[in-house]
Parts: structure tokens; sequence; C-alpha cells
């Protein structure tokens, strides 16, 4: 299996097809706690499967169940190409709903909890996630990426990025230090997706499986998948890859099966015939 790479951050190379630790503790954020030992099971299998890429957070929790811990436990000590990345701003309510936001004051202590929480001395890759769950827009980044930053410069963190946002932002964020990787929704922003392909910076779509709110085009992608011998799923995975050398995709699941189902994408090639009809 040829498994397309990214060298985030110019010294980390990554399969492009990597895992979202989201739907670990549950299947949404409202949603009740998912057993643990199964948890487990898929993160340990993702890494058997080639997976060296691993999204997570320190909000991506339900109850007792936390994304992060199982991190930690089922991989630690971690093998030495796996890269961690985790995100920090939104501040989850007693029921682990992500709704309120960080200040720059609190920035500082979330990281460190990624930190022990990981079991890790430094963060590989820490997203700067603004706003809540609409788009991006409307607030200045600069005092909360400078705080991230400065973690950065102690060696707490090793790459930057940011999440959930706009161009202005993004520039904004660019000139207080060196952006690795964005992860905003996908909703065909191809102009902000360039951008990162000329600065070699990874553009990483969350929900790239529509999480429940961007539901798919299952009849066309039906079409294509059809005489592959594929599912939609995976084709759907295929076209994300072959929009941009600099696109990663990040597929939850808490399910072995779906697990294997997204990552057998890495074996499909889809013609760009394919391609022109997907994107209409």
């Amino acid at each position: 299996m040829a498994i397309k790479t990214f060298p985030l951050g110019g010294d980390l190379t990554i399969n492009r097809l990597g895992f979202g630790a989201m739907r670990l503790s549950a299947g949404t954020f409202d949603g009740p706690p998912r057993d643990p030992d199964n948890g487990l099971a898929v993160l340990r299998h993702a890494v058997e499967l080639g997976v060296n890429h691993i999204d997570t957070a320190g909000f991506y929790r339900r109850g007792a169940v936390r994304a992060n811990k199982l991190i930690r436990k089922a991989l630690s000590p971690y093998h030495g190409d796996l890269v961690i990345a985790t995100k920090v701003g939104p501040l989850p309510t007693p029921e682990g709903v992500p709704s309120g936001q960080a200040t720059a004051d609190q920035l500082r202590g979330l990281v460190e909890a990624d930190l022990r929480s990981l079991g890790l001395d430094r963060l590989d890759l820490v997203y700067l996630r603004v706003g809540g769950m609409t788009g991006p827009g409307g607030e200045s980044v600069a005092e909360r990426f400078t705080v991230l930053a400065e973690l950065r410069s102690e060696g707490l963190i090793r790459h930057l990025g940011v999440s959930n946002v706009d161009a202005v932002q993004f520039a904004e964020a660019r000139e207080i230090a060196p952006v690795t990787a964005v992860q905003n929704r996908y909703t065909g922003d191809m102009g902000l997706l360039a951008a990162c392909e000329e600065a070699s910076i990874a553009y990483v779509p969350y929900f790239p499986l529509g999480g429940g709110v961007s539901p798919l085009d299952t009849e066309r992608l039906a079409r294509v998948a059809a005489p592959l011998g594929a599912t939609v799923t995976q084709v759907h995975l295929a076209s994300l890859l072959a929009t941009s050398p600099s696109l990663l995709a990040i597929p939850g699941t808490g399910s072995l099966g779906h697990l294997e189902e997204n990552l057998a994408a890495n074996d499909l090639s889809l013609s760009e015939e394919d391609l022109s009809y997907l994107r209409g």
C-alpha cells in the first residue's frame, strides 16, 4: 500500500490519512459515554494499520471517558514517528459540551493539562481553536496565539496551528509565529487551502465525513464507488486526499469496522473522470 505522506512543519513526516479522537469518548458531544476498552482497541488497531497522526483535544471527553487518557493508556510509550495534535481554546461545560472560550491567561493551563494527560514533555502540534460551533471570523487571535508562541519558545510545543479561522485570522497568526497547520470545516474554501498549499502548511478538515451536520452526497459517491467495489466513505476520503497534497484527513470513529473501512481509502485510486464527476 502506497501511503500518502505530508512533511508537517518540514520535520515530521505523517500519513495524510490519520485518526480523529473525538468519537472515542462519545458518538456526539452530548451522547452517552462509550466503552473505554473499545476505544483502546480502536487506537491500537489504528496504529497497527499505519496511522501516525492522531488529532485530539482535552475537551474530547464524556464523563470519565477521556480521549487523551485513552491515547496515553493505549499507546504510551509512544512510537517514535507518532505525531499527536491537540487543540486548546474551547472550555467544556460540566457535561462536556465545549461551549465556552478560554482567555489568553487560561491557555497555558490548558496546554499543561494536555501535556499531563498525554504523558508528554512536548506537544507535537497545538491548534488555537477560536470561536464557537459557528463559522470563523469576527475576532482577533493575536493575544491568544502570542501565548502559544511563547510556550513554543519555551519548548512545550513543537509546532503551532489555528482552527476555525478565516483568511484574516490566518494571516494575523502567521505574523506572530510560524503556522504549520489549519484545521477548518472544509466547505470548498479553495482560497485558504491554496494559501496553505503554497506555504507547505497542512490543511486538516474537521468532520471530514460530514460529522452528522454536513450530509455527504451519497448518490453521487455511490455511483463512483460501485464499479470500484468501494464504499461511499472510502470514495469520499479518497476524493478529499486528491484535492490537494496539503490536505490531511482525520476521520474519527469508535468502531473497529469503520476504522478499517476508513483507512482502506489509502488503497483507492480515483480517475480524473471520477474526480470531475464528484466535484460536479
